[in-house]
């Protein structure tokens, strides 16, 4: 009765999903569940709420019977500046239209049958937004402002067997939501295949399902590891058919990562995590803009994408039990560069550049297994300088893009 109630909650908010959208390992969140986020994101060999299925589906087993909430606040800083354009395009600009997103979660774990737990979840994997008052395309034709919002709102139903007390193996449904809208790229439309549906056409969603697999085991009394791996899932845009390569195919690509924690001593635990993000295998994410110039149209089969690499994610954090009631934690976090260089002249719709992350939080639990929780994040604000990224076509220069990030976070918790 409690799973079917959370259920029918969890939808209702998934309904409500488009006022969400995160950003910090490209599009990536960094973590999930304000106890994993106080500690950069690690959370694959460290389950410590009923957001663990998130990070592993195997973690919901050694959280016990218990529901998690928590709402956080994301405050982006992104923009860019070009130089050397011969078509006047020179100049800043902020992509700051939108400055504070609302991101909620909410998890549940119950074990229904002896070492048999079943878990539900919420949560953004990610998202990108950008609003350009001042478009940056508008040396080039276009009008009005420009920019791009993409949300992925998650729905997990996880199931994990526990084995010998002291392994579990895990698997989820990852239903995923996407939404996208993008504004003021009409100098785009006469590159594309589809002219029509390049910009302008409003918002558009698609709604995939990919699995996600994982384990966790307590090798000793003080070391947990984790390995966990998450499929693609296939999302298509038909409104933005013209924009996306392959006639509006947008995917949310693999990933997989391992991870460990060890208590050092009963209060004090260490963790880490290793996460790979495959962004190389999405066309639409991936191609480089010279496909345009190769003879592949904007929507077309090999049609140009934003350029971005696979990125590696290393993630370390620390907790630390205060007294019985108050545990503390701290992090940081490091991602490869997934925009390269070259490919900066799209990428100011999309700067997901920060590399670098640092976080703190801690946890308040009473005597009646009630827990309250914050974290704070902030992502140092990182610059990719354009190296000949404008084509000729568009008057040649370079852009640079930017980005920074603050986010703060609260948390309720109950164990039942």
């Amino acid at each position: 009765m409690r799973l079917q109630g959370t259920t029918r909650a969890l939808l209702a908010i998934v309904a409500a999903a488009p006022s969400l959208a995160w950003a910090t390992n490209g599009y990536f969140s960094n973590g999930y569940g304000v106890a994993s986020q106080g500690m950069a994101g690690a959370g694959i060999g460290l389950p410590q709420d009923a957001l663990a299925a998130a990070a592993n589906p195997a973690g919901i087993a050694f959280v016990g019977n218990r529901f998690d909430g928590d709402i956080s606040l994301f405050l982006p800083r992104r923009g860019a500046d070009i130089s050397g354009n011969s078509y006047g395009a020179d100049g800043n600009y902020s992509g700051n239209n939108r400055s504070i997103f609302a991101l909620p979660e909410f998890g549940v774990t119950y074990e229904f049958l002896p070492n048999a737990y079943a878990g539900l979840a919420l949560y953004a994997n990610g998202g990108l937004d950008t609003g350009y008052a001042r478009n940056p395309y508008r040396a080039f034709g276009a009008a009005g402002s420009a920019g791009v919002d993409l949300e992925q709102v998650f729905l997990s139903p996880t199931f994990a067997y526990k084995l010998l007390n002291r392994h579990a193996f895990g698997i989820g449904l990852n239903i995923a939501y996407q939404r996208f809208t993008a504004s003021g790229l009409q100098p785009f439309t006469g590159m594309s295949v589809a002219p029509g549906n390049v910009t302008g056409q409003g918002a558009d969603s698609t709604v995939g399902v990919g699995v996600h697999l994982g384990y966790t085991g307590e090798i000793t009394p003080t070391l947990t590891v984790g390995v966990t791996w998450a499929s693609k899932i296939h999302g298509r845009f038909d409104k933005y058919k013209g924009l996306f390569a392959d006639g509006g195919s947008f995917d949310i690509p693999e990933n997989y990562g391992i991870g460990f924690s060890w208590k050092v001593t009963p209060a004090w635990t260490v963790a880490a995590d290793f996460q790979r993000i495959l962004y190389g295998n999405v066309n639409s994410i991936a191609n480089p803009l010279a496909n345009l110039f190769a003879g592949n149209a904007l929507g077309s089969s090999g049609g140009p994408g934003f350029g971005w690499r696979n990125t590696n994610v290393i993630k370390i954090g620390t907790s630390y039990d205060v007294t019985s009631h108050l545990t503390l934690r701290a992090g940081y976090s490091h991602s490869s560069q997934p925009v390269a260089s070259t490919q900066t002249f799209l990428n100011i719709l999309a700067p997901g550049v920060v590399q670098d992350q640092a976080t703190l939080g801690g946890t308040w639990t009473t005597d009646a297994k009630t827990s309250f929780g914050f974290f704070y994040g902030h992502a140092f604000k990182k610059t990719v300088d354009g190296e000949a990224s404008i084509p000729a076509a568009f008057g040649g220069g370079n852009a640079n893009v930017h980005l920074a990030e603050d986010v703060v976070g609260i948390s309720f918790g109950k164990q039942f």
